[in-house]
């Protein structure tokens, strides 16, 4: 089995995130990097407990920088201190992403260890808003068009990448949701494989800091595809 670190960028996270990574590191997971993306003075003493976790370890932001930004320092730390780790789940710190489906993905890293896994949810669901399965197929179908290549889930924040993969992906620009897709444009222009695997339905949470962890406005999910498209066609030209 490959060794396996999981990475999760923290933003005001609620209590029940210390029960979470307790059940996390009782799957086949050697550690969780948390990072702490300058979440509020009152979660100072939840990142404390979660310091004392035994294959835990807490990276400290001084201020709020984006998801991407807490992904990438995740990656430096595991890239510079973790040597043995093979694969590196990326998760979320609100609840989103349940103990089966990443332990579904753990069953697939060594057998998919040449590219990124992406964790697809199913968003037809009778719980789930229209706008948000709207918001999904949108972003789908445009980056499908722009970079000839059909995504399910392009927002998924439940993914699986290899060691090797990190050194580039530390480089990939994008501070907050958009380095997401960013990620995965730049493993298509490098001939990485990403493969999609199914996992439960996308899990609606009143908690009102899940814009930390995904955004499903569908505006701004195409502004941002835009942006990434024309960056990368004027690099080409």
């Amino acid at each position: 089995m490959a060794q396996v670190a999981v990475v999760i960028p923290a933003f005001n996270p609620l209590p029940s995130f210390i029960y979470y990574v307790k059940d996390l590191l009782q799957l086949e997971i050697e550690t969780v990097v948390i990072v702490n993306d300058g979440s509020d003075e009152k979660y100072r003493s939840l990142f404390l407990e979660l310091r004392e976790i035994e294959g835990c370890t807490v990276i400290d932001h001084e201020e709020n920088r984006g998801k991407g930004r807490a992904l990438k320092s995740g990656f430096h730390y595991i890239l510079n201190h973790l040597k043995k780790i093979e694969s590196i789940m990326t998760v979320g710190a609100h609840g989103q992403h349940r103990i089966p489906d990443v332990q579904k993905l753990l069953h697939y890293a060594p057998i998919f260890s040449d590219g990124i896994i992406l964790g697809v949810r199913n968003f037809y669901s009778k719980e789930v808003p229209l706008k948000n399965i709207v918001a999904n197929r949108t972003a789908s179908l445009l980056f499908s068009l722009l970079f000839h290549k059909r995504i399910l889930d392009i927002q998924t924040g439940l993914r699986c990448v290899p060691r090797q993969a990190l050194s580039w992906l530390l480089h990939v620009s994008g501070e907050s949701f958009d380095y997401d897709s960013n990620m995965l444009v730049e493993a298509l222009r490098r001939k990485v494989p990403i493969y999609e695997i199914a996992i439960g339905h996308y899990r609606i949470k009143k908690n009102s800091l899940m814009f930390y962890d995904e955004i499903m406005n569908s505006k701004i999910i195409i502004q941002q595809i835009m942006d990434t498209y024309l960056k990368n066609h004027g690099h080409q030209d």
